[in-house]
């Protein structure tokens, strides 16, 4: 025990004389290292933060929806647009069969894309608002959350066609500014009064959505069939259909009997084709990790070149450190000091040295990291589980550094190396 504290205090003085003795070879000798970790952490800190992002989403939206849409989220768009765009948009009327039909469903919502227009408050407007024609259930297929006392369209208003409204955070904030509640306060669009019941958490960071809230106003759908319809002529006009299995249901039974009673909704023949897309978050989980993967492994290849010329940076250090103390060394084995002992006190130093490097990377990836987070709003965390693998890489790449002029000292003859 004591010999092995006594080699790595050895170690960091001889490492620390280098550092100080020789500053601008050190740095330039350990940037390789910093630059290294730096990539190889920083991309993994981005990559797992977007992850887990992308995973809570998931978890909030559910793994037992079936979403019912003309395009596939695992297909490439490009090569299919067009055969997508043929298919017809989904219809009301086919909402309430799957509704009515499903036996396996326990939800079943329906939303429709109104277009964009202008929302007035008293001297302020803000426009290009997105409209949703949504019914009932949305409210818990979505997991919409609310600001203050806000609420979702009772049961009542829906079916009536009320005219209230549910409002995105970014258009409350935009329109009323601070300190005036939105609730219960009426806007203006196309000449029509709406009163806004709710305004909607702030979904921003939330990446995995299908609909970006923030900047939406959610009205009734039978409000918006009676003749609120804000869709610019020609605008494209996309609806879609969410379906939620019922506790203990098979995603897979539930979406066989969804195939079967839109199949015979839409009078499709046996060989004819689907003309509509079911998606579920499984694709889009398997889409991620592939991208996920290829996004660690830039990381790992840019960080791992800047590792493999700090490495060399370090073992050139090294090879001029054994030759400086060469007479040193001889001194030290001519008084008995082992063979083992020596080559340990150079790879403690090599390893000192590429810990510093590996901390300062560490260092500047934290300041990144929390500019980051602040200037866009996305938090990228530096995890411990990624200083830790940092500071491993670090030790791993001064022990592949050190190893060679650790021997090449080991080896040498007392006598010879006193005469140096």
């Amino acid at each position: 025990m004591y010999q092995a504290i006594r080699i790595i205090q050895e170690g960091a003085m001889q490492a620390w004389q280098q550092l100080i003795a020789n500053k601008l070879r050190s740095f330039l000798s350990l940037l390789g290292v910093t630059i290294g970790i730096f990539c190889i952490i920083g991309v993994k800190s981005a990559v797992n933060s977007l992850e887990d992002n992308i995973r809570n989403s998931m978890k909030k939206l559910g793994n037992d929806v079936i979403y019912i849409e003309k395009f596939s989220w695992s297909e490439d768009p490009g090569q299919n647009y067009w055969k997508w765009m043929r298919r017809p948009n989904f219809s009301f009327t086919e909402y309430e069969v799957l509704q009515e039909r499903l036996k396996l469903a326990d939800k079943v919502g329906f939303w429709q894309f109104l277009g964009a227009k202008t929302a007035k408050w008293r001297s302020s407007s803000v426009e290009n608002v997105f409209f949703l024609g949504v019914t009932e259930d949305c409210k818990d297929l979505f997991h919409l959350e609310f600001e203050n006392e806000g609420r979702f369209m009772s049961s009542v208003e829906y079916h009536s066609g009320s005219d209230v409204c549910v409002m995105g955070y970014q258009i409350a904030e935009s329109l009323f500014g601070p300190g005036i509640d939105p609730v219960e306060r009426e806007i203006n669009v196309n000449g029509r009064k709406l009163r806004i019941i709710g305004v909607l958490k702030k979904s921003g960071n939330d990446l995995l959505k299908p609909f970006n809230f923030d900047q939406a106003v959610l009205v009734g759908f039978n409000l918006a069939r009676r003749g609120f319809n804000v869709r610019r002529e020609g605008q494209f006009e996309r609806t879609s259909v969410s379906v939620q299995a019922k506790p203990g249901v098979n995603l897979d039974d539930m979406q066989d009997e969804i195939v079967g009673v839109l199949r015979a909704e839409r009078r499709l023949k046996p060989r004819e084709e689907n003309n509509f897309a079911m998606n579920t978050l499984s694709i889009l989980s398997g889409l991620f990790d592939g991208v996920f993967g290829v996004l660690n492994l830039a990381g790992a290849l840019i960080g791992g070149f800047a590792l493999l010329v700090g490495m060399f940076s370090v073992a050139n250090i090294m090879f001029v450190s054994v030759k400086e103390r060469t007479n040193l060394i001889g001194i030290k084995m001519a008084l008995g000091a082992k063979r083992w002992f020596i080559l340990l006190e150079i790879l403690v130093e090599a390893v000192i040295l590429c810990l510093a490097g590996g901390l300062l990377g560490l260092f500047f990836i934290w300041i990144v990291t929390a500019i980051i987070s602040k200037v866009l709003e996305f938090e990228i965390a530096l995890s411990l589980s990624n200083v830790m693998f940092g500071i491993v890489t670090s030790v791993a790449v001064g022990v592949l550094s050190g190893m060679i002029p650790a021997r090449q000292a080991s080896k040498m003859d007392p006598v010879e190396a006193i005469r140096k």
